[in-house]
């Protein structure tokens, strides 16, 4: 986010970053509310600065910034690296098995993985058989490939629950109207890219949103960052790739902008 900040100020804009909000309950932050404090934030900078306000996110706030701006004309423009398409439940089944394959698991291990993570969704749904799912989650916790399957050792308490597991962002990019950008990595390895990538283009189709950029960053994963995936989180500034910059330049140049304002 200091890297947007350097990137975009020299091109006219203003960058207001804040961390999301904690969860009371020590869950995560409902998408809904992510969107809400996403909008605050909009409304407060327009005030500020009284020019038009767009919203970046990374990760799961892609899906928070396309649900925020599905909610609000006042949401000028969309920015978002790696953003998944499909539900976090279906994301994360990806993720980890992206996560085995590329350690070089077999189709056993993997298979064995995405068993278990059904059934572990379905608990955390209400609708699975616990002793079912404790079972499976016991023999996987022996195996070498558990610290990759993002799994806790034991079942969660009955009355937790994943709020957004199977939310379906599909629907919400179909009512993004403002123009917008999609920054994948060319190796991504946590969000599901071309099925992702399929859904902006059919809900763009439905919202009659012409000005929609999809831009693959050659040598890099989820973060945009050169190199074999995943990253580690204490990347730098410095660590970020060219064409990444170039990527964010290129969309938010002035005269980029004004081009598109004019084709569309």
């Amino acid at each position: 986010f200091e890297h947007l900040a350097r990137t975009l100020t020299p091109l006219g804009y203003a960058v207001l970053s804040f961390d999301r909000r904690p969860s009371p309950d020590g869950d995560d932050t409902s998408l809904a509310v992510q969107a809400d404090d996403a909008l605050t934030a909009v409304s407060a900078l327009e005030q500020e600065i009284r020019a038009p306000v767009g919203l970046f996110g990374f990760s799961q706030g892609a899906w928070a910034g396309a649900l925020a701006a599905s909610r609000s004309r006042d949401v000028a423009f969309l920015a978002l690296v790696g953003g998944s398409g499909v539900s976090p439940a279906q994301q994360m089944r990806y993720y980890t098995d992206e996560l085995l394959r590329r350690a070089g698991y077999d189709e056993d291990a993997r298979a064995q993985l995405l068993a278990l993570r059904v059934a572990v969704e379905d608990v955390l749904r209400g609708t699975g058989d616990r002793d079912h799912a404790a079972d499976l989650l016991a023999k996987a916790a022996t195996e070498p490939w558990f610290s990759l399957a993002y799994l806790p050792p034991e079942l969660p308490s009955p009355e937790d629950t994943w709020k957004d597991m199977d939310y379906d962002p599909e629907p919400t990019f179909a009512g993004v109207t403002c123009p917008t950008l999609l920054v994948y990595g060319a190796d991504e390895e946590c969000s599901p890219p071309e099925a992702s990538k399929q859904a902006w283009r059919r809900a763009a189709r439905v919202a009659g949103n012409d000005d929609l950029t999809i831009i693959d960053l050659p040598g890099c994963g989820h973060i945009p960052v050169e190199g074999e995936p995943p990253v580690p989180h204490d990347f730098t500034v410095a660590d970020l790739s060219p064409s990444y910059t170039d990527a964010l330049h290129g969309w938010f140049a002035p005269a980029s902008r004004t081009a598109r304002r004019e084709a569309t």
